[in-house]
């Protein structure tokens, strides 16, 4: 139990208190008093509403529930839409407008790239995400099965120099794509001379066979440097940069004629840095070092220090990048990824704060004013390492539902702003589309935060996991490879497009797409994530800074910018496909799929389970039923208990059978943890294995969470854990 302060009528624990006493309120010109009183307003004022709001989201729930007891089968689209505007589900769309945000980086506003989510209660991990805006191209085609391991090319324990030369092929095929020279091909090239005797200086390439040729365009040529041993050409498409990293002295420059050693790219434009469904923060401790660790980033002084092989080393924020602009003057590119923040939604309370009344405050207030007033540190100056070159902190906002929620939003941004003396929309917003009465009413959303929203994104996790429980009494739902399948996925992702770029997105904000959940899996990724730019997006989310690398070469070959063009002249998406839920219907499962269905959910949930309770792990590499290793967060765990829920409520399954299939895949992810000195077995002592009874509980109460969330159960079994 934590000693307490009082401050303006609030208890607050001590080690809250004295984080933003000495560490974050000093240099930014904001009294902690003053601070607390803003607090305690928020909790007085908006604290009524959110209440309110949340009690909303229980009663649509209930009609919703009792609608589809009233009306079993096929739905009536035309009459279920009447009845979802009855209720206030759906809601009347306004006028056209556009987003009226000003002050944006250009990382969100008009250059497309990859996008990290990292917690940032690791510091190790939220420092490598940071410094994930430049990545060698090099180290992530060798490392990865982008390139294969056949002909001699296998990775190995040491250098392998034929696979040397195949990453210096293709890493010269991606250059021919993307930044071709006007005669000739990039692995012809003997040196890349920069001529600086005429004004503007230009790159001039000299080939194998004595010939000067230059870029195909040559305003692709945008600096050059010498940093360290190396030369430097930087070069640049779309808007993203690439570094050639020429030494003839150095073992890889070596191997080619043209003396590069590296390609370096940039890769992650942005970085949300997460307070919210990959971190496992339940009590004051957990939420003092999240904040601490991001008032490190926006101070610019978190470090963190590992042992890698058998040395120490220390980890910080990098540098900005300089270089020689071809007009001659200096040009400073930014060494990081442009950061945002994801708050907790409106539902968490936490127990680092109490009202007046000894209850828990709400969660995301708290998130609010702290990661703002840290973030007040780097727009004054009080850093050595700018974020915004704007002034504006940016806050990514989760599971909201309708208009009326994203507008408390827009108030709560407001108070905060009042309180810390800072401009109005001096915070930034990124609505997530992820619960289904955002989706229907994302034009409405967008009109409630028009003057700050920066984001709106898709993600098939959280938004499966809603429209599971949206529809829990419909009916049965289908697997889950099958459900993204169904029309409602595919139009949910159109309309999320549709309505961004109706709203005025293009070049003012971000239109983002979900995870590649497979770090181990990038020649798949490659093959694939194109399709998120050919949809419109201009970021998409990635789960490693070698994948954010390799997603750039994605935004290097395609202008996002042209498509997004092309696609505001299409139809919009079908609002009755996106209100259609993926049921089973009349469809027979045999008996072997529903078996192998109810092990793959029951695994996944387990095996993200035990490390969230027993460990405080929110998110991890955590091995599937097939020993392929995915990138879990809460999202993961949402759809995969609510399908369970939704099969074993409508009797797909029975109790018994999930109950025997939990401990068999209990067994198998103790096995698959068995490396691990921390790890707790679940088997075969299950009734005293918090971390079962957490899986357990959020299939068997899965029905009865609010929205389906996961949040609850997890909070209180991990402070049982804890205790």
């Amino acid at each position: 139990m934590s000693f307490r302060i009082d401050c303006s009528g609030l208890s607050v624990a001590q080690e809250l208190y004295d984080l933003v006493e000495n560490e974050v309120a000093p240099g930014t010109g904001v009294d902690p008093d003053k601070f607390w009183d803003g607090l305690a307003g928020l909790v007085r004022d908006l604290g009524p509403q959110n209440r309110v709001l949340l009690k909303k989201r229980a009663l649509i729930q209930s009609q919703l529930n009792g609608w589809h007891r009233e009306h079993p089968g096929t739905i009536n689209a035309p009459e279920y839409k009447e009845f979802l505007r009855e209720i206030g589900y759906l809601v009347q769309e306004g006028d056209d407008f556009e987003i009226s945000t000003s002050g944006v980086d250009d990382e969100i506003a008009r250059i497309a790239g990859p996008q990290l989510v990292v917690p940032v209660s690791n510091p190790r991990y939220a420092l490598n995400a940071a410094n994930a805006r430049w990545g060698s191209l090099y180290d992530a085609l060798y490392g990865t099965d982008v390139i294969s391991e056949e002909g001699g090319c296998e990775k190995g324990s040491s250098f392998n120099p034929a696979r040397g030369r195949k990453v210096i092929e293709v890493a010269a095929d991606f250059l021919d794509q993307v930044v071709p020279l006007a005669t000739g091909r990039h692995a012809q090239v003997a040196r890349y001379t920069v001529n600086t005797s005429v004004q503007p200086a230009r790159l001039e390439p000299e080939l194998e066979n004595g010939s000067s040729t230059s870029l195909a365009d040559p305003t692709q040529f945008s600096g050059y440097a010498q940093h360290g041993g190396s030369e430097v050409v930087l070069l640049a498409n779309n808007g993203v940069h690439i570094e050639l990293q020429i030494d003839r002295d150095h073992p890889v420059g070596k191997m080619s004629a043209s003396g590069t050693k590296d390609v370096f790219l940039e890769a992650a434009l942005t970085t949300i840095q997460d307070c919210e469904d990959s971190v496992a923060a339940v009590d004051a401790e957990d939420k003092v070092n999240v904040y601490r660790n991001w008032l490190g980033l926006m101070k610019g002084d978190l470090s963190d220090e590992f042992e890698k092989g058998g040395k120490m080393i220390t980890r910080r924020l990098n540098p900005d990048r300089f270089y020689t602009a071809p007009d001659g003057r200096e040009l400073r590119l930014h060494g990081r990824s442009l950061m945002l923040v994801r708050n907790v939604g409106h539902l968490m309370t936490t127990n680092a704060v109490l009202d007046p009344k000894g209850n828990e405050i709400p969660e995301g207030f708290l998130d609010g004013m702290v990661t703002v007033l840290c973030a007040v540190n780097n727009i004054r100056g009080n850093t050595t390492m700018p974020n915004s070159r704007t002034g504006s902190i940016y806050i990514v906002k989760p599971k909201m539902h309708g208009p009326e929620e994203v507008e408390f939003t827009n108030t709560l941004f407001d108070r905060i702003e009042d309180c810390l003396g800072l401009d109005r929309h001096t915070i930034k917003v990124g609505v997530m589309d992820e619960e289904r009465r955002t989706t229907v009413n994302l034009k409405e959303c967008i009109r409630a935060v028009s003057g700050r929203i920066v984001f709106i994104n898709t993600g098939f996790l959280d938004r499966t996991g809603d429209e599971i429980h949206t529809s829990m009494e419909a009916g049965a739902v289908l697997p889950k490879e099958a459900i993204k399948q169904q029309p409602w996925i595919l139009a949910y992702e159109d309309w999320n497009v549709d309505t961004g770029l109706a709203c005025g997105f293009r070049g003012k904000a971000q239109i983002g797409k979900g995870m590649w959940a497979m770090p181990d899996e990038m020649k798949a990724m490659m093959e694939t994530k194109m399709a998120h730019l050919e949809a419109g997006a201009n970021c998409a989310w990635v789960p490693s800074p070698t994948a954010a690398t390799l997603h750039a070469t994605h935004y290097l070959r395609y202008n996002v910018a042209e498509r997004q063009k092309e696609l505001m002249s299409r139809p919009r998406a079908s609002l009755d496909d996106i209100l259609t839920p993926p049921l089973l219907g009349d469809r027979e499962l045999a008996a072997e799929t529903i078996q192998k269905e109810l092990e793959n959910n029951a695994q996944g949930i387990l095996g993200y389970v035990v490390r969230w309770v027993d460990q405080g792990v929110g998110c991890s590499k955590v091995p599937d039923i097939n020993n392929v290793g995915l990138m879990e967060d809460r999202a993961t765990l949402r759809i995969s208990s609510q399908h369970l829920c939704n099969w074993l409520y409508h009797g797909i399954c029975s109790a018994e059978q999930v109950t025997e299939t939990m401990k068999r895949m209990a067994k198998i992810v103790d096995g698959q943890n068995s490396g691990d000195p921390f790890y707790q077995n679940m088997a075969p002592d299950f009734d005293n294995s918090v971390a079962f009874q957490a899986a357990c509980d959020l299939v068997f109460l899965g029905r009865e969470q609010p929205s389906g969330y996961t949040e609850p159960l997890l909070h209180l079994r991990r402070i049982e854990a804890k205790g």
